[in-house]
């Protein structure tokens, strides 16, 4: 991606560096791997319990750690992605007739308490609706080239823009009524997952409509961009993971979407920049 030049978010935290005295439960960084990879882009954490332990507010204390060129470079890079999400869905809101609150963005390391509970960097990077934030720890860009076999920035913005897309459903009201169906059905029915697989891919779609309008605003994109994101995206399909961690595949737990569908609606989006082709919802399951 080409980011010479552009602002920086002021809407992003840094509590790298600061220890948590109150450590979040859950899995480690070092925690098993696929654990790791099928939490990759998970949304709101109301849908990964499991990795979210409630309790006390945490204290962060400064361990006056330096960072290195290549953290501060990828700091840098977030801000950037972040304020490109502001600039185009600030327009794209213009045009359906609405304000948008942009999302703060949290960049933690180990651990990090948000206001959906403490979450380890074993969570990925997620988005949480209770304080409109998204979180991410840095060190899950380093390894997903080695852990996951995706590498490069623009694959990198994907992840963000990702996160962001479930911030947009937040605002737009679908987050919440995705939520409340999904507590009607019940965690890992077939309902809850599919319902699940929705947003997921939803938030693909939106992250391809920031892409185009990005691209249209800044000449971003490079040779080679979309490519990077288009295989992010198939490998964190359900149906790609599940087959590298056993072997096989377990339809009725999917709860992303399959490396396909992944990748055509983030294609879609891309190809488009249309919010309003973005229904995931209305659609047979089937046919996503």
């Amino acid at each position: 991606m080409k980011l010479e030049g552009r602002r920086e978010s002021t809407n992003v935290e840094d509590r790298r560096g600061k220890k948590t005295v109150a450590a979040a439960g859950g899995l480690g960084l070092g925690g098993i791997i696929i654990a790791l990879i099928v939490m990759f882009m998970g949304g709101d954490p109301s849908s990964v319990t499991q990795q979210l332990q409630q309790g006390n507010s945490t204290e962060y204390v400064d361990d006056g750690q330096d960072y290195s060129e290549v953290d501060k470079e990828l700091m840098s890079f977030c801000k950037k992605i972040l304020a490109g999400t502001e600039d185009v869905w600030t327009k794209e809101f213009q045009k359906l007739g609405r304000k948008y609150n942009p999302p703060r963005m949290v960049i933690f390391s180990d651990a990090v308490n948000s206001g959906c509970g403490n979450a380890t960097s074993a969570s990925g990077p997620f988005y949480c609706s209770a304080d409109e934030t998204v979180y991410l720890d840095l060190e899950f860009f380093k390894s997903m080239k080695s852990q996951i076999g995706a590498d490069g920035d623009f694959a990198y913005a994907y992840v963000i823009a990702h996160e962001v897309g479930h911030h947009v459903q937040n605002e737009l009201g679908i987050l919440d009524d995705a939520h409340q169906k999904m507590a009607q059905y019940g965690k890992d029915t077939k309902g809850y997952n599919e319902t699940s697989v929705r947003l997921e891919l939803q938030a693909d779609f939106f992250a391809g409509v920031w892409a185009h309008h990005d691209n249209k605003m800044y000449n971003s994109l490079e040779d080679g961009d979309i490519e990077e994101a288009l295989n992010a995206a198939s490998k964190i399909g359900d149906d790609y993971l599940q087959k590298q961690a056993y072997g096989r595949t377990m339809p009725e737990t999917f709860n992303h979407g399959t490396s396909a569908q992944r990748s055509r609606w983030l294609k879609k989006g891309i190809s488009t920049g249309d919010i309003n082709q973005g229904d995931t919802f209305s659609p047979a399951y089937s046919s996503l």
